[in-house]
C-alpha cells in the first residue's frame, strides 16, 4: 500500500492509499479524484491520465517506454521532464508518499 497525493490544477489535493499492482491511475479511479479521465480504461491508448510528477519524484520512477512517449505527445501541455501517465505507474511500496499534479485539462 502506498499513499499517494493526488493535486487538482486549482490545488486541492487528495491524499489517498492504493493498494501494490494497482497503477496510479486506477488509485485515482477508485477513489474519485477529479482530473484524471483515463478514457482508455489504462491500455495506454490515449493521454487523458497525464500528470506532472512532483520534482523530486521524477528520478524514483521507473523510466517512460516508447508508448507511454509516444501518447504524451498527444497530452495537454507536456513537459519533457515532469509529465508521466498514471495508467503506466504501477503502484509499489517504494511508491509511498508520490505526489502528481493534474494539468489544466486532459486532451
Amino acid at each position: 500500500m502506498a499513499k499517494i497525493t493526488y493535486i487538482e490544477h486549482g490545488g486541492t489535493e487528495h491524499v489517498v492509499e492504493v493498494a501494490n499492482g494497482l497503477t496510479v491511475m486506477e488509485g485515482a479511479r477508485d477513489n474519485n479524484i477529479p482530473g484524471i479521465e483515463a478514457d482508455c480504461g489504462g491500455a495506454c491508448a490515449c493521454s487523458t491520465c497525464h500528470v506532472y510528477v512532483d520534482p523530486a519524484w521524477v528520478e524514483k520512477l521507473p523510466a517512460r517506454d516508447d508508448m507511454e512517449e509516444d501518447m504524451l505527445d498527444f497530452a495537454y501541455e507536456p513537459d519533457p521532464v515532469r509529465s508521466r501517465l498514471t495508467c503506466q505507474i504501477k503502484v509499489t511500496d517504494a511508491l509511498d508518499g508520490l505526489v502528481v499534479q493534474m494539468p489544466e485539462k486532459q486532451i
